[in-house]
């Protein structure tokens, strides 16, 4: 055990109360020389892990497995899925360890978890460890999308664990720790859903209501309101993803928490170039999960979601699945909503029911637009947010982005005509602009600079610096250009891979 680091808030484990069937008990492998790459000082603040006190040697241990704080009883979570619409029924997890949860001094709870520390009960002939370069890619994108504004797991710690991985070719490894306000996927309700066992089915329901939907249980169908929360939660997220050109490219059931938080960085990417049909994951050759497809395949999730909890919400079946269905029909309307009310404030309208039909149009055209130019995502908004309502010098850096295309100076006349009905100055909706509209996010080609530098050369600089631009996204830094834009065409990256 740890004497420094969680001591003063020992971890408690409540999942493990639900029974042997819910999970294996696993301990992490240790791992005989690791290095430290970096620990979150802002979030180990937040969870009141004691930095004052912190011996470097004592965190090292416990982030790599080494070594366990207090109160840990650790174990391994059992899950099923859909995968790329095909159900497993035992997947589980193969690469983590679940540590337990902590409760900060305002009373938030989040669960801690190892991923890449050894091999596990579902693990499935697997090694249970990580390459290098997913940790760093999870620490990465998972940090920028906080900063974001987009809910999601957290890196607290990155660890080298000093041993090769087979992979594709021998890399070096890695452990992540993570926190989740919960790592209860959709695919854990499938789980027990696949053996009829209602009584799980309930205790694990049970288990995520207490934790991260205690409203619902003020309610007259407890089991109902967690599925109408789950449901407006995931719809606000993956307009959220489509308003930043993000795309999750793994968006199986067992990737989709049912806290609504962002899961498993794996084959994730943000969008270069626009494309309607962007896929970037190597494993998703049929386009399942493009970034076009993203909010249908949300609703496909919440639907086998929706389908484990039948017998919970009323005795009688069919009333049940009406009301599965009626719960399942709001998706839609929730989803336009958020992904409307988000896209006009990224082009600088304010809420106005009058033009819900015209703004809608407005912003789809520009998409069309983006698409058919391949022009970049993040600069083509970067640089909107900076123009006057009327044409100015600043009008040409957006315009190189769509090189001789009038549809586009057709679409800036019609924007700024919508802007005249604006209440506000010039200076005012830049500044709204820019408060959503990013500078930097997390692009392929530099993450896999970074990725590269660490893992062919030992030197984490590239990654600390791109993490430290990462940390203010919204904010023009001085000498910082070359991180906001798009690669070179020796730089593209065509493909993200899953590093299992």
């Amino acid at each position: 055990m740890s004497e420094s680091l969680l001591k003063l808030h020992a971890l408690t484990n409540r999942y493990i109360a639900l029974g042997e069937g819910f999970y294996a008990r696993t301990l992490p492998s240790p791992v005989a020389n690791p290095s430290l790459i970096k620990i979150n000082n802002e979030l180990a603040s937040r969870l009141g892990i004691p930095l004052d006190s912190l011996n470097i040697d004592s965190a090292l241990a416990i982030f790599s497995g080494n070594e366990f704080p207090d109160g840990c009883d650790a174990l391994s979570m059992a899950y099923a899925g859909h995968q790329f619409g095909r159900y497993n029924p035992q997947l589980g997890d193969g690469r983590a360890v679940y540590l337990g949860e902590i409760t900060t001094d305002s009373g938030d709870v989040f669960d801690i978890q190892l991923k890449g520390s050894g091999p596990t009960y579902y693990s499935r002939s697997g090694d249970g460890r990580s390459a290098l370069g997913p940790v760093l890619r999870e620490y990465l994108v998972s940090e920028a999308m906080f900063k974001l504004n987009v809910p999601t797991t957290r890196a607290l710690a990155a660890v080298s664990s000093g041993e090769e991985v087979a992979r594709e070719r021998l890399s070096p490894g890695g452990v992540f720790t993570r926190i989740a306000s919960s790592f209860i996927r959709v695919g854990s309700f499938e789980f027990f859903a696949a053996k009829r066992d209602v009584d799980a089915i309930k205790k694990l329901a049970d288990y995520v209501i207490g934790r991260n939907y205690p409203a619902a249980q003020q309610t007259e169908n407890p089991y109902l309101a967690f599925l109408n929360s789950v449901i407006e939660r995931q719809a606000a997220l993956i307009a959220r993803w489509m308003q930043l050109g993000f795309i999750h490219g793994v968006m199986n059931t067992d990737n989709m928490s049912v806290a609504g938080e962002t899961i498993d960085y794996g084959p994730c990417a943000f969008i270069d170039d626009y494309d309607h049909e962007q896929v970037f994951s190597s494993i998703d050759r049929g386009g399942r999960y493009a970034y076009r497809n993203q909010p249908s395949i949300g609703l496909w999730n919440l639907t086998r979601l929706a389908e484990t909890l039948v017998p919970l919400l009323a005795d009688d079946t069919d009333k049940a699945v009406e009301l599965a269905q009626q719960s399942l029909k709001r998706y839609i309307n929730l989803y336009e909503a958020a992904w409307l009310s988000g896209m006009r404030e990224k082009f600088g309208l304010t809420v106005n029911a009058d033009s819900n039909n015209e703004d809608k149009i407005l912003i789809e055209n520009l998409f069309d637009i983006m698409h058919e130019n391949r022009a970049d995502f993040t600069l083509s908004f970067y640089y909107l947010s900076r123009l006057n309502n009327r044409p100015s010098e600043l009008d040409e850096n957006i315009r190189n982005l769509y090189e001789t295309d009038d549809a586009f100076d057709e679409w800036l006349v019609k924007w700024r005509e919508r802007l005249s009905k604006e209440d506000v100055t010039d200076e005012q909706r830049q500044l709204k602009m820019q408060a959503i509209n990013p500078v930097y996010i997390p692009r392929n080609h530099l993450i896999e600079a970074a990725i590269r530098a660490a893992e062919d050369n030992n030197d984490y600089s590239v990654f600390h610096e791109l993490h430290e631009v990462l940390n203010n996204p919204f904010t023009l830094q001085q000498g910082k250009e070359s991180y906001m834009q798009p690669p070179k065409p020796h730089e593209v990256v065509q493909n993200t891979f899953c590093g299992t």
